[in-house]
């Protein structure tokens, strides 16, 4: 544990942020799997309103610096295919 108290500031804020960018990461897996499980029952009109769900989220975790750009941007192509797919 540090002594300086800046350096124990710094722990704080460290661990106050690993907290909330935990929260923001488990959502946006969430929100995919919740895509992916309507996907897997063919279910296209909800699929349709989760996939905008889990995008936000996918876009949000990228402007946070949570994952990359291209990540989010690769993740949405997919889940889009996968959207389509069952649409068509």
């Amino acid at each position: 544990m540090p002594n300086i108290k800046s350096a124990i500031k710094r722990v704080k804020t460290s661990n106050e942020r690993r907290a909330h960018n935990a929260t923001i990461k488990s959502a946006m897996r969430t929100a995919v799997k919740n895509f992916e499980a309507l996907v897997s029952n063919n279910d296209a009109e909800n699929a349709k309103s989760a996939f905008l769900v889990a995008s936000s989220k996918l876009d949000k975790a990228a402007r946070k610096g949570l994952i990359h750009k291209n990540v989010a941007n690769r993740q949405k192509s997919r889940l889009a295919k996968k959207l389509s797919e069952i649409t068509a």
